[in-house]
């Protein structure tokens, strides 16, 4: 959430900066502004609620601001509602800054400074901070940054200019992610890679409380004594290609068919002689069979891919498995400790509750396994053992083909867990692996035949609630097609454990009402085809995602999506396909911005 860029170089700043918060849209904000060195020196600042559209029409009407160094920001709500005068950047007087996370003791500072005179026009945190960097301001930029940040509580990522040092722009982080472009004769700061791409693929990752540097004379970086440190240059293996459509109306529907090249660019390495090998992560057999329990914690997608390695774990390997959402598994007091192994999956590896978890179990002695997209995020870095995902950039807000990943990884690691406890032989395992190899093909099979989905999405766009129904692995499949239709659609959704139903949520179903049932599993699909008969007796409009080969009795099911017969284990990794293109569809026949849906983020760096 919320994006930072900066520049200095000989580029249009304004055109720069622009163009780079627009590579941050998919982080979800709901205003944005830019600050500028103008060619009079001195800053010269344009914001405004709304998209950035909105302010680029602002700029074309009052001019916009000509410089060659400045600082630009996209604002997700915290403290203030969106509005002109809330939206970034925000000025101390002599110090300008855009702001990334939360300052938690803002309250406390804003009344120490309101004691000594110090007024306010806006309701953030952020000009809290602004306005504590220019009472401490003592005429050294780093100096005054160094003293600040220790008063700072919270996360924060800063972007700062200061009036009587034109053309330099200054950063420092804690907590929310930054780094530092480097290009020939130019430099920026980014929140993401993606923001900097077009001009560089170069960068460092600042750590925490590191301070940067960026003038004429390139990049200098100090630790938060102000000392000199050297760091490593990275370099991005994307390019400008992978984060632009590809011809594809939205980036949804385009992640959506890159997901068979991103299943087989991150199972790919993982597999050696026909068997899992996760031994470039740290995973070995002996490893895994350290393991008394697991606990698997993250947030939302990441969460369901999470709930679906849970049933593929303990169905194959018999070691329990305890799945946590993120921001509850702190203030639970869990039960985790030595012998415990927590993996922690996170699309972006700067979720805050996800990181603030890892923590937690790191300080009670567990092991942790970050399953993490980003490379080099703070997630990836601090995890004991780390999985990279190879799903390449995701733009789209709504998680598509990081979802499919993270259960590609999944499986991988429920197989090689199972063959290392002994539950199940070499033959077994190299079967399993052989069919998890051949769902890139099959899943492109299915996205050649997605009229189906089109026109069941045709039919949704008037339904004012849905329910999502499945048992076992179709459950959890279930929950995250109900948060896909949901968080784009804006139709009420939720998914249910089809045994459930009767123990009060039937109670909802009334004449029409859309219920999408779930039903791959062969073991359990008679008990399923009950569970679907009993909300059509009650008037419910039924689609049904099913084997091809069944063919419903005319009382079963108004609409039906097929899928090629496969093993009942690996059948997931077809069945979310339709969800998930059922609700990109039902979001586009209902006019709405697919890839950046009100009120969401990308990236969640706060609690």
């Amino acid at each position: 959430m919320c994006g930072i860029v900066g520049y200095v170089g000989k580029r249009d700043c304004t055109d720069v900066l622009i163009n780079g918060l627009s590579k941050l849209e998919y982080r979800g904000y709901d205003s944005a502004g830019i600050a500028v060195f103008n060619k009079n020196q001195k800053i010269e600042v344009a914001k405004s609620k709304g998209r950035l559209q909105n302010l680029v029409d602002k700029m074309n009407a009052d001019g916009k601001p000509m410089g060659n160094a400045g600082i630009g920001h996209t604002r997700w709500a915290t403290h203030g509602e969106p509005s002109d005068v809330n939206s970034h950047p925000h000025s101390g007087g002599r110090v300008t800054i855009v702001h990334n996370g939360i300052i938690e003791n803002y309250k406390e500072i804003k009344d120490y400074l309101t004691d000594k005179g110090v007024s306010f026009a806006s309701d953030t945190d952020t000009e809290v901070a602004a306005k504590l960097l220019d009472y401490n301001y003592n005429g050294s930029p780093i100096k005054t940054i160094m003293d600040t940040i220790r008063s700072l509580e919270g996360s924060y990522a800063l972007g700062i200019i200061f009036a009587d040092h034109p053309n330099v722009v200054y950063a420092v982080r804690k907590e929310s992610p930054l780094i530092v472009g480097v290009g020939e004769g130019e430099s920026f700061i980014a929140s993401d890679v993606p923001a900097v791409l077009e001009y560089t693929k170069d960068y460092y990752l600042l750590e925490h409380e590191e301070i940067a540097v960026l003038d004429n004379n390139g990049v200098k970086i100090f630790d938060s004594f102000g000392r000199p440190i050297q760091k490593e240059l990275k370099t991005a293996d994307w390019d400008v290609e992978a984060i632009g459509k590809g011809g594809y109306e939205h980036f949804m529907l385009k992640e959506i068919h890159e997901q068979p090249t991103a299943i087989r660019n991150t199972i790919k390495p993982r597999i050696k002689d026909g068997l899992p090998n996760l031994e470039e992560c740290g995973i070995t057999p002996q490893v895994l069979r350290e393991f008394r329990q697991i606990f698997i914690v993250a947030c939302g997608t990441a969460m369901h891919a999470g709930m679906m390695g849970k049933y593929v774990v303990e169905k194959l390997a018999g070691v329990p498995v305890i799945v946590d959402i993120a921001s509850e598994f702190r203030y639970r007091d869990p039960i985790v400790g030595e012998g415990d192994l927590v993996i922690i999956i996170s699309q972006s590896g700067e979720t805050a509750d996800s990181k603030a978890a890892m923590h937690l179990a790191k300080e009670k002695g567990a092991k942790t396994l970050a399953i993490v997209n980003a490379m080099g995020s703070s997630i990836a870095r601090e995890a004991d053992m780390l999985i990279y995902t190879h799903a390449g950039p995701e733009i789209a807000v709504a998680s598509t083909k990081a979802y499919m990943v993270q259960i590609a990884v999944m499986y991988l690691f429920a197989f090689e867990m199972a063959l290392a406890v002994g539950k199940i032989d070499e033959n077994e395992c190299r079967r399993l692996v052989s069919l998890l190899e051949k769902t890139p093909d099959m899943i492109e099979n299915l996205l050649e035949h997605k009229e189906t989905t089109q026109y069941i999405a045709a039919t949704l766009i008037n339904a004012d609630s849905l329910l999502y129904i499945g048992r076992g692995l179709d459950y959890a499949l279930s929950m995250e097609g109900s948060l896909k239709l949901k968080e784009i659609s804006y139709i009420h959704s939720e998914a249910y454990a089809a045994g459930e139903l009767k123990h009060g949520t039937i109670s909802l179903i009334n004449e029409g009402m859309p219920v999408i049932a779930v039903a791959t599993q062969q073991a359990l699909f008679d008990k399923t085809i009950s569970n679907i008969q009993e909300v059509k007796s009650r008037g419910a409009k039924v689609i049904l995602v099913c084997r091809d080969s069944y063919q419903p009795e005319q009382n079963t099911a108004d609409m039906k999506f097929g899928l090629p017969d496969f093993d009942d284990m690996l059948m997931p990794m077809l069945a979310v396909v339709p969800l998930q293109l059922i609700a990109y569809y039902t979001s586009v026949h209902r006019g709405n911005d697919v890839d950046k849906p009100r009120n969401l983020a990308k990236s969640v760096t706060v609690e």
